[in-house]
């Protein structure tokens, strides 16, 4: 009875999700959560990561911060720029930062160790937020739901409807859940992904693509060639740093025109 209930959970699963096509072209899985449950989750794991650390209270550095997030936010499509982003710079050493779903931004003071001007600083939360873009927290989490099914889904079927077993395999991202689940490192390819999504991002906001190259370059010195432990699902550095290299002059003219359109951010 097990296989054939597990057969109808996968089936259930499957008619529920949907396939779309990423801001790159590639085929994703997605439509496991709904965009309510997601902004919701998004906004636990921002409430999570803050009251673990401490917020700066540097109002230059805030500004700083919120500004390449505003410029950035400004080019997205119209169903991201209607959300109220929400920015935290926590004092930390190490040199990272998130972007979660429902317009939520965390960047770590150490950033600014790597990120030497706002160009690459738009570098790096750009490529967070093009995770955001390219929908990769949702796709995750279908694909937990999936890997789940036999666990999770399989109990519910006593009774209870499909929703409300998602409902359940949802409220079991709650908690810390929610935080690891959006803010692990994605695949390969979603970090791949963002690079490109964030290096046309960052030009389409009046930032210079170019900037992109040194950031990672900086990045892998300040780490002693060693990818830093946040980028360890990403590509290889001296790959990456290749593939934002080809991808700038095809940018240039990108960048040029939002210069032109008079998108040239003062930051700091």
């Amino acid at each position: 009875m097990k296989p054939v209930l597990l057969g109808i959970a996968i089936a259930m699963l499957v008619s529920a999700c949907a396939t779309t096509t990423s801001p790159t072209g590639r085929r994703q899985m997605v439509g496991g959560v709904s965009q309510a449950e997601l902004d919701q989750l998004g906004a636990q794991a921002f409430t999570e990561t803050k009251s673990k650390g401490t917020l700066s209270t540097d109002p230059k550095q805030n500004a700083y911060v919120q500004c390449v997030v505003n410029a950035l936010v400004a080019q997205l499509p119209a169903q991201y720029r209607g959300v109220r982003w929400e920015t935290a710079l926590m004092v930390d050493k190490e040199p990272n930062a998130f972007a979660l779903p429902g317009g939520k931004v965390g960047v770590n003071t150490g950033i600014f160790t790597v990120a030497k001007n706002q160009d690459q600083l738009a570098a790096v939360i750009g490529h967070e937020i093009g995770h955001v873009i390219s929908r990769h927290h949702e796709e995750r989490i279908t694909r937990q739901m999936g890997a789940q099914t036999g666990l999770s889904v399989l109990g519910a079927l006593a009774g209870a409807a499909y929703g409300e077993g998602a409902a359940s395999t949802v409220s079991q991202l709650g908690g810390a859940g929610a935080q690891a689940a959006f803010l692990l490192p994605g695949s390969r390819t979603q970090e791949s992904e963002a690079d490109i999504v964030g290096q046309r991002l960052m030009a389409e906001a009046g930032f210079n693509p170019a900037q992109a190259v040194d950031l990672w370059q900086n990045m892998m010195a300040a780490s002693g060639g060693r990818s830093p432990q946040w980028l360890s699902t990403h590509p290889d550095p001296a790959n990456r740093i290749r593939e934002l290299q080809r991808d700038a002059p095809s940018l240039s003219g990108v960048y040029q025109q939002a210069q032109a359109d008079g998108r040239r951010p003062k930051c700091g």
